[in-house]
């Protein structure tokens, strides 16, 4: 714990309490909300350095507009511990991203501060065009603010929102916090002196007085293309203005005394969208984030002196550095595999991929739909693209998989990390689906590792198919612990594998489970329930004849997945009513994700809560057995 004191920010309640205060009282608060900012993520994690880089910025924000009846939008919600910090949530900001504790991003059943929650890049412009459409439709008059970064700009979705709002020439503010200095030079005086220039009331006016005065002499084209050309080339927002939005930028993000009048000079406009170009250095104030390749953009527990964070020692490596591995084994053989991902290289592990194969990697930025696209296209000219991805974020390139890639049965392999339940980030970022909606496409391959060996072999197995799409997902975390392969051998396809041999109760299970099962099988060995457990690692297409021999050789049959409802077990119950087997007096259960969204906690916490736990198995598997097992059932949850 730090002992820094925070006499101002002490006093700031809700927003309102920063009113009236000075400019030189809002960079003290600025100060003050820094430091406990920055001690608070110390004891529970979290994205540090984004939050750090908008600590200015949001003070300002709420200092100078009317929130929450000015709507305030952030995009991805990386950045807005600050923001709960000073919306009433300083007391519960030390629970962030622990169970029952606020969540790591904006969320509307939190606050009324949080018009709309958002915990995945490139949304925010969509949202706020939504409420500003809303808002005229009403009759209202409110302020709609959107916060989005310079990377969530490759979104598809903001240029498409942007180039929709600039045509309908709606009342918008946007602010955009470059914190990487992408887009303009680093900001100097001129800069500041052109950003309140045109943002003032005087400017505007006479900007207006100009174009009715060249209208009337004829000379309007001219003078809005000199104009047009002048602010260009002092201003960089060509772009912007081509997209209906009246620049102003950029601006330093960490200049209370610039922020407040910028902002105070765009709440008065009343026509149109606006775009302020801020530019602020991630992980501001905090040495160690400071000097951190990454910013600290994600960080465990730290030391708050020294900046070093908790560390616990694995166990066995993770199944994504096991991926990366594989990948780099396999692509020093064949010279046509490449690596595409989404704005996550160190995420998905291809960070590694790329330093060995530089020309071979391609980060297309937050565009999931636009990197299956590129990667079918890549199969279709006899490459062999791996398409890493994380299951939450392959959602949005739903389409492409179906019409680009599935349709022509064109051989893209997706590597989807973090299948399941994924701890800290939540319900947004949970891999609970893919199982449903990557099953549902007719010749597509999709494979499930319960353990890191597995994953290898089912790399070198997505490798190898060239007539079809293919997929195989792995969780969040450490593998296992067993021994690796030194050249993993391509698996069988559509072939599972027997654990363990039993005669009453069979569990199948698909992916990281297995671990569960095999235990829940101990427990239900020790009540003398004989119990066999098998590892399907094909959800499609199905060991059939594997399923067969469950169904007819136990009484009871129980599937377990790490994925939500709609997807292995009922394939599997398809495919028995099919073949007449349901009718044969086998129990039958399907264990999977519940139909609800589970809130964030750690992982351990989140399945027993969804009820896939070895003792769940187990208990499962005694009332489907139906012979009034009540002590067992006691003994299994003692």
């Amino acid at each position: 714990m730090m002992t820094t004191r925070t006499p101002l920010l002490d006093k700031i309640s809700s927003p309102s309490d920063l009113k009236g205060l000075s400019v030189a009282e809002l960079k003290q608060v600025a100060d003050e909300l820094r430091h406990e900012t920055i001690d608070a993520v110390s004891t529970t994690g979290g994205h540090l350095g984004s939050a750090l880089g908008v600590v200015e910025l949001t003070v300002a924000l709420h200092s100078v507009f009317d929130t929450p009846d000015d709507k305030l939008v952030w995009d991805v919600g990386h950045q807005c511990y600050p923001h709960k910090i000073i919306t009433g949530r300083r007391d519960r900001i030390r629970t962030l991203r622990q169970g029952q504790g606020l969540s790591g991003f904006t969320k509307r059943t939190e606050s009324e501060y949080d018009p709309f929650g958002a915990a995945h890049a490139g949304t925010s412009i969509s949202a706020g065009s939504g409420f500003a459409i809303a808002r005229d439709l009403k009759d209202e008059d409110r302020n709609v603010v959107c916060v989005i970064g310079d990377g969530s700009l490759t979104a598809g979705m903001a240029m498409e929102a942007m180039n929709h709002i600039g045509g309908l020439n709606k009342r918008l503010i946007v602010i955009l916090n470059d914190n990487d200095m992408s887009i303009s030079p680093p900001v100097g005086a001129l800069s500041h002196y052109l950003s309140k220039t045109v943002s003032s009331k005087g400017y505007r006016n006479l900007r207006k007085a100009g174009k009715m005065v060249a209208k009337s002499v004829g000379l309007e084209k001219p003078a809005k293309k000199a104009e047009h050309a002048a602010r260009d080339f002092a201003l960089g927002g060509g772009l912007f203005d081509a997209m209906g939005f009246y620049y102003v930028g950029p601006i330093d993000g960490h200049d209370m005394d610039m922020l407040t009048t910028v902002l105070a000079n765009v709440r008065d406009m009343r026509n149109g969208p606006v775009l302020i170009h801020v530019a602020t250095e991630k992980g501001k104030g905090f040495a160690p984030a400071e000097n951190s390749a990454d910013k600290y953009h994600g960080v465990s527990k730290f030391n708050v002196i020294t900046g070093e964070q908790a560390k616990s020692k694995p166990n066995a490596p993770s199944y994504t550095s096991i991926f990366a591995k594989e990948l780099i084994r396999l692509a020093e053989e064949d010279d046509r595999i490449v690596g595409i991902t989404a704005a996550m290289p160190s995420g998905t592990g291809l960070d590694k991929f790329g330093e060995r194969f530089p020309k071979r990697t391609f980060d297309v930025g937050i565009a999931e739909q636009h990197a299956v696209t590129m990667a079918a296209a890549m199969a279709a000219d006899g490459m062999k693209p791996f398409c890493a991805i994380y299951s939450t974020f392959l959602q949005r390139g739903y389409d492409s998989v179906v019409h680009d890639v599935a349709i022509q049965k064109l051989p893209v392999r997706f590597a989807i990390d973090r299948a399941g339940l994924v701890g800290a980030d939540g319900p947004t970022h949970a891999g609970s689906f893919d199982i449903g909606y990557l099953g549902a496409l007719p010749d597509f391959v999709l494979m499930a590792a319960a353990d890191e060996a597995d994953l290898q072999r089912m790399v070198a197995t997505s490798h190898q198919i060239d007539d079809r799409p293919s997929a195989f997902r792995f969780p969040r975390g450490e593998g296992v612990g067993i021994d690796l392969w030194d050249a993993a051998e391509p698996l069988e396809i559509g072939r599972g594998r027997i654990m363990r041999e039993g005669t009453t109760v069979a569990i199948l299970s698909l992916g990281g489970r297995l671990k569960e099962a095999l235990l829940a099988a101990d427990m239900l060995s020790a009540q003398g329930l004989s119990t066999t457990v098998a590892d399907a690692r094909f959800a499609k297409p199905l060991d059939e004849a594997l399923i067969r021999h469950l169904a007819n050789e136990h009484e009871v049959l129980i599937t377990v997945e790490e994925g939500a409802m709609g997807g292995f077990g009922a394939f599997v119950l398809q495919h028995l009513a099919s073949t007449g087997r349901l009718d044969k007096g086998l129990a039958i259960r399907t264990m999977h994700l519940p139909d609800t969204f589970i809130d964030h906690d750690k992982p351990e916490a989140m399945y027993e809560q969804a009820g896939l736990s070895a003792r769940n198995i187990a208990a499962t598997a005694i009332q489907a057995l139906g012979r009034g097992d009540e002590g067992k059932l006691k003994l299994i949850a003692g």
